[in-house]
Protein backbone atom coordinates (compact mmCIF):
# COMPACT_ATOMS: atom_id res chain seq x y z
CA UNK A 1 0.00 0.00 0.00
CA UNK A 2 1.43 3.64 -0.66
CA UNK A 3 0.53 6.56 1.48
CA UNK A 4 -2.19 7.60 -0.70
CA UNK A 5 -4.06 4.38 -0.34
CA UNK A 6 -3.40 3.91 3.06
CA UNK A 7 -4.84 7.96 3.85
CA UNK A 8 -7.51 7.06 1.65
CA UNK A 9 -8.76 4.28 3.65
CA UNK A 10 -8.34 6.66 7.25
CA UNK A 11 -10.23 9.16 5.26
CA UNK A 12 -13.21 7.15 4.52
CA UNK A 13 -13.55 5.54 8.01
CA UNK A 14 -13.58 8.82 9.76
CA UNK A 15 -16.31 10.40 7.05
CA UNK A 16 -18.22 7.30 7.68
CA UNK A 17 -17.79 7.67 11.58
CA UNK A 18 -18.62 11.43 11.24
CA UNK A 19 -21.83 10.72 9.28
CA UNK A 20 -22.77 7.96 11.79
CA UNK A 21 -22.63 5.55 8.28
CA UNK A 22 -22.19 2.24 10.02
CA UNK A 23 -22.47 0.50 7.25
CA UNK A 24 -19.76 1.98 5.68
CA UNK A 25 -17.66 1.71 8.56
CA UNK A 26 -18.22 -1.95 8.37
CA UNK A 27 -17.22 -2.17 4.86
CA UNK A 28 -13.90 -0.82 5.83
CA UNK A 29 -13.13 -3.35 8.60
CA UNK A 30 -11.64 -6.65 7.87
CA UNK A 31 -13.17 -9.72 8.76
CA UNK A 32 -10.96 -10.19 11.59
CA UNK A 33 -10.49 -6.95 12.77
CA UNK A 34 -8.95 -6.19 15.99
CA UNK A 35 -10.60 -3.21 18.22
CA UNK A 36 -8.94 -2.14 21.51
CA UNK A 37 -11.05 0.50 23.39
CA UNK A 38 -9.56 1.87 26.19
CA UNK A 39 -10.47 2.57 29.52
CA UNK A 40 -12.52 0.44 32.81
CA UNK A 41 -15.91 0.85 31.35
CA UNK A 42 -18.62 -1.24 29.41
CA UNK A 43 -16.79 -0.94 26.47
CA UNK A 44 -13.16 -1.28 27.36
CA UNK A 45 -11.38 -4.02 26.13
CA UNK A 46 -10.18 -5.88 22.77
CA UNK A 47 -12.90 -6.63 20.70
CA UNK A 48 -12.38 -8.89 17.94
CA UNK A 49 -13.91 -9.55 14.70
CA UNK A 50 -16.08 -7.18 12.45
CA UNK A 51 -19.28 -8.32 14.13
CA UNK A 52 -18.22 -7.15 17.27
CA UNK A 53 -16.83 -4.20 16.62
CA UNK A 54 -20.15 -3.67 15.03
CA UNK A 55 -21.66 -3.92 18.41
CA UNK A 56 -19.79 -1.83 20.06
CA UNK A 57 -20.31 0.84 17.87
CA UNK A 58 -23.91 0.10 17.99
CA UNK A 59 -23.81 -0.07 22.07
CA UNK A 60 -22.15 3.49 22.33
CA UNK A 61 -24.98 4.89 19.69
CA UNK A 62 -27.74 3.52 21.86
CA UNK A 63 -25.86 4.55 25.06
CA UNK A 64 -25.27 8.22 23.75
CA UNK A 65 -28.86 8.26 22.19
CA UNK A 66 -27.92 9.05 18.61
CA UNK A 67 -25.49 11.81 19.43
CA UNK A 68 -22.26 10.36 19.48
CA UNK A 69 -20.08 12.48 17.30
CA UNK A 70 -16.06 12.31 16.12
CA UNK A 71 -14.14 15.00 14.33
CA UNK A 72 -11.24 15.26 12.86
CA UNK A 73 -8.81 17.74 14.49
CA UNK A 74 -5.39 17.53 12.59
CA UNK A 75 -3.31 16.27 9.73
CA UNK A 76 -3.63 12.48 9.78
CA UNK A 77 0.09 10.83 10.19
CA UNK A 78 1.25 7.77 8.61
CA UNK A 79 3.60 5.35 9.36
CA UNK A 80 4.30 2.49 7.25
CA UNK A 81 0.54 0.53 7.52
CA UNK A 82 -0.32 2.69 10.43
CA UNK A 83 -1.99 6.01 10.13
CA UNK A 84 -2.55 8.21 13.53
CA UNK A 85 -5.61 10.92 13.75
CA UNK A 86 -6.02 13.44 15.78
CA UNK A 87 -9.98 13.53 16.75
CA UNK A 88 -12.30 15.15 19.02
CA UNK A 89 -15.27 13.28 19.73
CA UNK A 90 -17.95 14.14 22.27
CA UNK A 91 -21.46 12.31 23.28
CA UNK A 92 -24.99 13.05 25.52
CA UNK A 93 -27.58 11.14 26.98
CA UNK A 94 -29.95 12.05 29.87
CA UNK A 95 -28.27 13.24 32.52
CA UNK A 96 -24.56 13.51 31.38
CA UNK A 97 -22.48 14.60 28.32
CA UNK A 98 -18.64 14.44 27.27
CA UNK A 99 -16.45 15.98 25.16
CA UNK A 100 -12.36 15.17 24.66
CA UNK A 101 -9.98 15.11 22.09
CA UNK A 102 -7.84 11.72 21.35
CA UNK A 103 -6.14 10.11 18.83
CA UNK A 104 -7.14 6.76 17.16
CA UNK A 105 -4.15 5.08 15.19
CA UNK A 106 -5.67 2.51 12.32
CA UNK A 107 -3.44 -0.54 11.09
CA UNK A 108 -4.83 -0.91 7.25
CA UNK A 109 -3.79 -3.81 4.86
CA UNK A 110 -5.24 -4.55 1.53
CA UNK A 111 -7.85 -1.19 1.73
CA UNK A 112 -9.28 -2.58 5.03
CA UNK A 113 -8.65 -1.85 8.34
CA UNK A 114 -7.26 -4.48 10.96
CA UNK A 115 -6.56 -2.68 13.81
CA UNK A 116 -7.98 0.19 15.83
CA UNK A 117 -6.44 1.79 18.91
CA UNK A 118 -8.20 4.21 20.75
CA UNK A 119 -6.21 6.97 23.02
CA UNK A 120 -8.80 9.00 24.66
CA UNK A 121 -7.06 12.65 26.68
CA UNK A 122 -9.49 12.20 30.04
CA UNK A 123 -10.27 8.56 30.24
CA UNK A 124 -11.99 8.92 33.73
CA UNK A 125 -14.40 11.44 31.91
CA UNK A 126 -14.82 8.93 29.29
CA UNK A 127 -15.55 6.25 31.74
CA UNK A 128 -17.94 7.92 33.69
CA UNK A 129 -19.85 8.19 30.60
CA UNK A 130 -19.87 5.23 29.30
CA UNK A 131 -20.59 3.27 32.67
CA UNK A 132 -20.03 -0.24 33.56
Amino acid sequence: MTVDSTLAVARKYVDAVAAKDFGAVADLLADDVVWHQPGANRFSGVHRGSAAVDQLLGGMMTISEGTFELSVTGVPMVNGDQVAIPVHFAGRRTGAEFEQDGVDVLRIDRDRIVEVRLFSSDQDAEDAFWGV
